[in-house]
């Protein structure tokens, strides 16, 4: 990802699991943009956390340290997950052990989905299919999208300003949605 574009961004759970049918580690995630926002590391548009992956509008504005913020979302989040797990729940923990040189547990998997989002119509498709994720078919979470707390369509919907990170995509690309 470059600094200063807008992507579309999906990040899987290891192995697919629905480690995020838990609010407490959606919070994880929140609390996670809500910090790498404030910090002035990225700028959010859009997001839902599903029970195993989670779907982003973002842009990574600076490098935090050696890394980008897209990184240091995935290196924190795992850490909180396993903290958690250790302490909650050892059991569930081993379905995240690996067999790896450099690490005992993964969260994510290794081939998160990064597409630039270059214009007016593939931004607002993006979206659109983040914010129906939770009423999909597969999911089907809430029959109405608006009563799902873990995205940001009441934000463009609703004008809720509950998730006070989030950034107006219309105006990122100097049009209103």
């Amino acid at each position: 990802m470059e600094l200063g574009e807008v992507y579309f961004w999906t990040a899987t759970i290891y192995r697919w699991q629905t480690l995020l049918d838990d609010d407490r580690y959606k919070e994880i995630i929140i609390d996670s943009l809500a910090h790498l926002s404030r910090q002035g590391y990225m700028d959010v548009f859009a997001f839902v956390i599903m029970p195993n992956h989670v779907h982003f509008i973002w842009k990574d504005l600076r490098m935090n340290g050696k890394e980008h913020p897209h990184a240091s979302f995935l290196k924190y989040s795992g850490h909180l997950f396993l903290h958690m797990l250790r302490a909650e729940d050892p059991g569930r923990l081993l379905h995240f052990q690996v067999n790896a040189s450099n690490r005992k547990y993964c969260f994510w998997q290794r081939d998160s989905l990064a597409f630039p989002l270059y214009s007016r119509r593939i931004a607002f498709q993006k979206l659109r299919y983040i914010h129906r994720n939770p009423n999909a078919k597969r999911w089907h979470l809430v029959d109405d999208v608006c009563d799902y707390k873990y995205s940001s369509v009441r934000f463009y919907e609703l004008n809720d300003r509950g998730y006070p990170f989030l950034k107006d995509l219309g105006e990122e690309f100097g049009w209103l949605g």
